[in-house]
């Protein structure tokens, strides 16, 4: 006869199951509404460009510099103007709804708070001496802290100085900060080499790590 256990003997506590740690390369880093709004700013800002280099060589702010047509969007004057205007709305739409859903998830500040020069100049010398660690893609380090903050508030500057020279009569005030319809015209134009800038190092960086370009695509 098989021995059954007293009932008043203590019993073993069942060990609790628990899930094994996923792998390093299964942790979520992107939510998809930072893939889908990211995606859809690139579209924008890179037609904006283009298209406003198209729109720059009919009237060139700097007579002695013109951009290649090859590398404009639009064919002339009219078609440049159509893509520029349609861009401008997803824009200005998504780049609303993008920063109000990093505001309130708090992803904004957990992101890419805080930042200070000191620590943007030591990451700066670590990446240029190749010794800037990119094992976290989840983690930002102080440079991509201060590209990403520094291409919003670019942005905006764009939105801003484009609504100064489309609308200058509707928005006289904003046209004034900008210093006048022509100053309105060059804060334009430098405020698009310098997100030209920032595709070219951000591409650059992209190359070096191809990894997060696949944590963008996929969100792991």
């Amino acid at each position: 006869m098989m021995a059954t256990p007293h009932a008043d003997a203590p019993q073993r506590p069942a060990q609790a199951r628990t899930a094994p740690p996923p792998a390093a390369g299964s942790r979520p880093v992107h939510p998809l509404w930072v893939r889908i709004g990211h995606w859809l700013n690139a579209l924008a800002a890179i037609v904006m460009m283009l298209s406003g280099w198209r729109i720059y060589d009919a009237s060139p702010v700097f007579h002695n510099f013109s951009i290649p047509p090859n590398l404009t969007l639009g064919g002339w004057l009219g078609g440049a103007l159509q893509w520029h205007f349609a861009a401008m709305w997803l824009l200005v739409f998504n780049g609303i709804v993008y920063v109000a859903l990093n505001l309130a998830t708090g992803r904004l500040v957990r992101k890419f708070m805080p930042v200070s020069p000191r620590a943007v100049l030591r990451d700066l010398i670590a990446a240029l001496t190749g010794k800037l660690s990119h094992a976290d893609l989840s983690h930002y380090n102080a440079v991509q802290k201060f590209a990403y903050l520094f291409v919003m508030v670019d942005l905006l500057v764009l939105v801003l100085s484009g609504l100064a020279i489309w609308k200058s009569v509707q928005f006289p005030l904003l046209r004034e900060l900008m210093g006048g319809y022509d100053n309105a015209r060059i804060v334009h134009f430098c405020a698009m080499a310098l997100m030209a800038g920032f595709l070219v190092v951000h591409l650059a960086m992209v190359a070096l790590v191809p990894r997060s370009l696949l944590a963008m695509l996929r969100g792991r």
